[in-house]
């Protein structure tokens, strides 16, 4: 067997364990999706954002990509966000950031990284340039790139909370909550940064 076969095994195996425990579990997930949270993470492989949380399915709506960004001219995180916000009507909008990141550690070397990886990571080289007396005041480069990660889950919750999308539906009075948090892979543990 592949990999591929054994992931296709892994579900044949889980479906039907899922039917057992529940006759009408496929039932109510293929009538509609009700989230309640807008989880912009990592693509990292590391960092599943229902395995980390224990979230079952229908409870996240996740977008992600390298290094967790929220940019304004990404058309595809735009649309995750106005579906969410605007027709799904999540509560919460996290970003959900990890110490490790590849993207952020690409950010910080002086190497350039593949082609649209590296145009990719200029957000997080940016955010470096706008804290760079901050991180210049942290000797130990490892605690230096952890604080970069936290940076950048601040920004993008700055990025999402300055988005027409969040303004409006803040306007029309929803109660939105932004949550910017970060993971360590060390631990396992996530942690609040921010909220707004």
């Amino acid at each position: 067997m592949d990999q591929i076969d054994d992931l296709l095994a892994y579900n044949k195996s889980w479906a039907e364990r899922a039917k057992t425990d529940d006759a009408q579990y496929f039932d109510r997930m293929a009538d509609k999706q009700n989230p309640s949270i807008l989880w912009i993470g990592c693509s990292d492989s590391r960092v599943p954002p229902s395995v980390i949380t224990g979230a079952k399915p229908g409870v996240m709506f996740i977008h992600r990509n390298i290094a967790n960004l929220a940019v304004h001219s990404d058309i595809s995180f735009l649309a995750v966000l106005e579906y969410s916000v605007d027709v799904l009507k999540v509560d919460h909008i996290v970003v959900a950031g990890h110490y490790n990141c590849g993207g952020v550690k690409a950010a910080c070397s002086h190497e350039p990284a593949p082609d649209m990886v590296d145009h990719w990571i200029q957000h997080i080289r940016d955010i470096k340039r706008m804290y760079q007396s901050e991180l210049d005041a942290i000797t130990n480069p490892k605690n230096r790139e952890n604080r970069l990660v936290e940076l950048n889950v601040i920004e993008q919750i700055r990025n999402i909370a300055n988005t027409t999308t969040v303004r409006r539906s803040r306007k029309r009075g929803a109660s939105l909550k932004l949550h910017g948090l970060v993971y360590d892979t060390a631990t396992g543990e996530l942690q609040r940064l921010i909220e707004s």
